[in-house]
């Protein structure tokens, strides 16, 4: 399913498996809370990553999850 955001067009299917997959990841490792409330900086990198021209939901997924994590130790 294609969704119209002005000017962007974001595959919402793509983007919806890639945070499922990263999500359940970081939820499993410690990295994210036990709880089911999107996380908005995860998604905001997945978003920023298919913008860039990332279509591959498991890519997506491993490149969103690696720097979630860089950002979190950087922060911590």
């Amino acid at each position: 399913m294609l969704l119209e955001r002005g000017i962007e067009v974001l595959n919402v299917e793509v983007v919806g498996d890639a945070y499922a997959i990263a999500s359940n990841y970081l939820r499993k490792s410690g990295a994210l809370p036990d709880n089911f409330a999107t996380n908005e900086r995860l998604l905001g990198i997945i978003v920023k990553l298919f913008q860039r021209g990332e279509m591959n939901r498991l890519r997506l997924a491993n490149k969103a999850i690696a720097k979630f994590e860089a950002e979190t130790l950087v922060v911590a």
